[in-house]
């Protein structure tokens, strides 16, 4: 049984996010999405919010019950370690996001070797999607509809 882990912090999850959860079920058995959870990091949702907004926003999915849905603070490779995953899931939609995530392979690689990293390109509606562009639309009240799924829309309505 392949596993695989999709890490990131989703703060908060997007169409994108949602697409390459998606993409990853078509390549493994099982899906986990893990949380980062930082500490230092001011974000609009918490860690227990986020995991809530994704296992929300992803049970339309065909193969829904392959994801589990997890949060996690340390190193990806420990949590990989622990999981059982062999490989780790990153979203690239452009080339900037892939020199950055070459890198963290790279480094995940060395840390734990055996570990692959799977990159997977996004719709194309959502090229451009991230939660940074979405936490500022939120912010100055603009409208979030198109970039997040229904059930993180109700959440961004809920902190007005």
């Amino acid at each position: 049984m392949t596993r695989a882990l999709y890490a990131g912090t989703f703060d908060p999850p997007t169409c994108g996010h949602v697409d390459i959860i998606a993409r990853a079920l078509a390549l493994f058995d099982r899906v986990e999405v893990t949380v980062a959870v930082n500490a230092e990091k001011r974000t609009l949702f918490s860690s227990d919010e986020r995991v809530r907004l994704i296992q929300d926003s992803t049970q339309a999915l065909e193969g829904h019950e392959r994801i589990e849905v997890t949060a996690f603070e340390g190193l990806l490779v420990d949590r990989a370690r622990a999981s059982g995953a062999t490989a780790l899931v990153r979203g690239i939609r452009g080339a900037a996001d892939f020199d950055y995530e070459m890198r963290m392979a790279m480094a995940n690689r060395h840390l734990l070797p055996g570990l692959e990293t799977v990159f997977l390109a996004p719709e194309a509606a959502f090229q451009f999607v991230s939660s940074t562009i979405v936490r500022d639309v939120h912010r100055w009240g603009g409208d979030t509809s198109g970039f997040v799924p229904d059930a993180v829309q109700r959440a961004l309505a809920a902190k007005r």
